[in-house]
């Protein structure tokens, strides 16, 4: 029996079943491939795959990003090596709930995301889903006034900027995203390289946009993000062990969901770099 594609009942999203991620043959593979670009993020149910396994699945997709020295595929753990949690106001801590805030991986990055992917290995009782929202869709539904306005506006990306929103004070070259020097400029508006479907190109990173005072680029922003976050265009997903799901960075936001912090949550991350021919900030 051959690959199942099954879209879940929104714009974006579709579930794929009879398929094993860790030998996937070139017609699976070209299916896949397929529907990433058609519905933006693929669930697949069960699959319980290894670190080594889901980077071998992420590279089918792109050259990997590096996110931790020597790290290609990365725990996001609210636990540390010694299964103590941490504090809530820890550095760590913080990172994650930055994560809960309407976002695009490695937007505050001179070179944006393709994609990534996303394992559940442990998980706690209630919440900590995981939730995206299409920016093709959002893009699509704005009135000819508002596409008009957006039409050249660029921002600048900024993860200080964003973790300081949610009091998480960081100094330059403490970690990933956090260096030195003008932050990343991407238009408000992305063209896919790969569909040439236009999309909202949002999110909490978003510091300024130039020629627009910080108060009305924060409030367009926010209106933007609150028009394009809602149904028909987000998808929420409650997360089962061994479920994978890989989403396209470039035509979506995704937000973590709040869980006690005192119940062991363990997911692993692996990260695929951008095409430097179309994903590279304006300004690098």
């Amino acid at each position: 029996m051959s690959i199942i594609i099954q879209p879940v009942n929104a714009t974006l999203g579709a579930t794929v079943t009879n398929v094993d991620l860790s030998r996937l043959d070139d017609d699976d593979w070209s299916a896949v491939k397929d529907a990433f670009l058609e519905y933006g993020v693929l669930i697949f149910p069960g699959q319980h795959l290894t670190a080594d396994a889901q980077l071998e699945f992420a590279k089918r997709f792109g050259d990997i990003e590096v996110l931790v020295e020597g790290m290609t595929t990365i725990p996001i753990s609210n636990k540390d090596e010694h299964g103590e949690v941490f504090g809530g106001d820890s550095h760590r801590m913080q990172l994650l709930k930055g994560n809960e805030g309407w976002h695009t991986d490695s937007s505050y990055m001179p070179l944006s995301a393709k994609a990534s992917v996303l394992s559940a290995h442990v998980l706690p009782s209630t919440g900590g889903e995981t939730e995206w929202a299409d920016m093709r869709a959002a893009y699509d539904a704005l009135d000819e006034s508002t596409k008009k306005q957006l039409d050249g506006l660029n921002a600048h990306h900024s993860f200080f900027y964003s973790q300081a929103k949610i009091g998480h004070q960081v100094e330059v070259g403490a970690g990933y995203g956090f260096f030195d020097g003008e932050p990343p400029l991407y238009p408000l508006v992305k063209v896919h390289p790969e569909t040439g479907r236009r999309a909202l190109y949002i999110g909490r990173h978003i510091k300024s946009i130039p020629g627009m005072g910080d108060d009305a680029a924060q409030t367009l922003v926010a209106e933007l993000t609150a028009f394009a976050c809602q149904p028909p265009r987000t998808l929420l997903h409650s997360w089962q062990a061994g479920d994978v799901i890989v989403w396209d960075n470039r035509c979506l936001l995704h937000r973590a969901r709040p869980y006690d912090t005192h119940q062991e949550r363990v997911m692993m991350h692996t990260r695929i770099k951008g095409d430097p021919r179309t994903e590279t900030a304006l300004n690098a």
